[in-house]
């Protein structure tokens, strides 16, 4: 998986440090060594957001919200599966992300730390902002007031929502790439492109296909953290993600079929050359046997001392080469 980076260096590594009330209103401004002092305040919850967080920042992360030392290790890495595990009062979600980069798909990953009063997402490659996000959910409070699991909502959203337009995107490839296939010109970037489009898919179904179990279990588990009002929601999230694994499939195989097609198509393309090869080589075997024949050095030969003997044998020669073209022609083998 590609994980390159798609924003800016300048780009800091805390993105956003939020604390919202109990109706889900935005509080004044925090620092990020606040933290811990909004968590002793009733009936508040945080939303911090990092991108590609140094070893220093998560270890201060950790001792503000108190995480499991595996959990901080997994959210440094930036190469994890996707995965949900969970750490007593809380849970780590490791999710990959996709977007468009310069006319090309790249993958990153997004990590979740989520506990009763605090949802942290911490960014690695190509995986947007979620400003978006954040700015969506702060425009209606009422669902926002419903805490950090609604927030989890929201992001698991924003990310399956952003693998629709790329299964679009893919669909239009392959749509041209089959013109491709069955056109007169065979071309090996076609090939190539096959092959690139599958590669893309398996690490598009590897992105989204677990999904759908971190989602089960969110469904159904972890009454602590996931608030009964929410999952609904997730159902609705689980259906798009369904969506997008089942087109990723069909077009998987679309692309196997494709590809087969392709070998097909090019075996056909050689062997009409080959046929037409074969004709010709038999229609000029004809003046050829005519020709090495009579050229041997034999003094008793048929046909030799006669005035238009030479004329009856070009035209004898002619004839049976038309004769033979036509015959050829008739067949496609010319």
């Amino acid at each position: 998986m590609n994980l390159a980076p798609t924003t800016t260096p300048a780009e800091p590594m805390v993105v956003n440090c939020v604390a919202y009330d109990a109706q889900g209103r935005r509080m004044p401004p925090i620092e990020f060594e606040q933290i811990s002092d909004v968590l002793q305040q009733p009936d508040t919850f945080l939303w911090v957001g990092l991108h590609e967080p140094s070893e220093e920042l998560l270890v201060k992360l950790q001792e503000e919200f108190g995480l499991h030392d595996l959990a901080v290790e997994d959210a440094h890495n930036a190469h994890q599966r996707p995965k949900i595990e969970s750490y007593g009062e809380s849970l780590f979600i490791a999710l990959h992300t996709a977007q468009e980069v310069h006319c090309k798909i790249e993958f990153g990953e997004t990590h979740v730390f989520l506990g009763a009063r605090y949802m942290v997402t911490v960014r690695h490659g190509a995986s947007l902002s979620y400003k978006p996000v954040r700015a969506r959910c702060e425009r209606e409070p009422e669902l926002l007031a419903l805490g950090p699991s609604y927030t989890l909502y929201a992001v698991f959203d924003y990310i399956v929502d952003n693998f629709l337009p790329i299964v679009s995107a893919f669909k239009e490839e392959l749509a041209q790439l089959e013109r491709d296939i069955f056109a007169h010109d065979f071309k090996r970037t076609t090939v190539l492109r096959l092959y690139e489009l599958k590669k893309e898919l398996v690490t598009l179904r590897l992105a989204i296909s677990p999904m759908q179990d971190i989602l089960n279990q969110l469904m159904r588990f972890y009454p602590n953290l996931i608030r009964e009002d929410v999952r609904p929601y997730f159902r609705d999230v689980y259906d798009h993600v369904v969506r997008v694994k089942e087109a990723s499939d069909t077009m998987s195989e679309m692309v196997n079929s494709a590809m087969t097609v392709n070998l097909a198509m090019v075996s056909v393309g050689q062997n009409e050359v080959v046929k037409r090869l074969a004709g010709w080589a038999a229609l000029l075997a004809v003046p050829t046997l005519v020709a090495s024949w009579y050229g041997m050095n034999f003094v008793h030969m048929p046909e030799l001392g006669g005035e238009y003997n030479y004329f009856a044998i070009i035209v004898f020669t002619i004839c049976a080469s038309s004769g033979l073209y036509l015959w050829l022609r008739r067949s496609h083998w010319l």
